[in-house]
């Protein structure tokens, strides 16, 4: 298999990955649970006895899919997930979160964008970790303020979406560690 193909295969595999994320964060915060409060989000505990969207775990593994698809496929790619992402996240939602989650998937993932792109020179780990950060609290703060108009799960919606950043860690190690075996460069 040549460089190039593989390159469009994992891109495939990331921006399909990428793109399930989105609907099943949506779905998940309005019908799954260990409580869903009425009117609200359905919550789940992510620790510390802090409790978060059930969403917010495939809202962190979307923010790494989204730099990995950029890594494989390039900038226009990662863009263009961008936009279908944002359709996306109107879906399986109860109407009054459609523009809430729209308006911050965009802007966290923008957001995502301008850090990964010019740190990904740096290493695919930091850049990914960092974009991460930056978009996982522009879209809790976004997500929550607009959706609910109050912040109070600001804490459990970080600490959900960076303990599956977090995760994601040993699955970047050894996608660096393999793309510097083959030879396989950024786009």
């Amino acid at each position: 298999m040549t460089t190039r193909n593989r390159q469009w295969i994992e891109g495939g595999i990331f921006l399909a990955g990428f793109a399930a994320c989105i609907p099943l964060a949506n779905y998940m915060i309005g019908h799954v649970g260990t409580i869903c409060v009425p009117d609200g989000p359905c919550l789940i505990p992510v620790g510390f006895g802090l409790t978060a969207p059930s969403g917010v775990l495939l809202v962190g593994l979307a923010l790494v899919l989204r730099d990995l698809v950029q890594r494989r496929l390039g900038l226009l790619w990662s863009l263009g997930a961008i936009i279908v992402g944002a359709f996306l996240s109107t879906t399986f939602t109860a109407p009054s979160l459609a523009l809430a989650s729209a308006s911050a998937f965009v802007t966290s993932e923008l957001a995502d964008l301008l850090v990964f792109t010019p740190l990904q020179k740096k290493g695919l780990i930091k850049a990914a970790f960092a974009s991460s950060i930056v978009g996982l609290i522009v879209d809790s703060v976004m997500f929550l303020w607009l959706a609910f108009g109050s912040l109070d799960f600001l804490a459990g919606q970080v600490l959900g979406k960076l303990i599956m950043v977090v995760l994601t860690l040993p699955m970047l190690f050894w996608i660096r560690n393999r793309d510097r075996r083959l030879g396989l460069m950024a786009v």
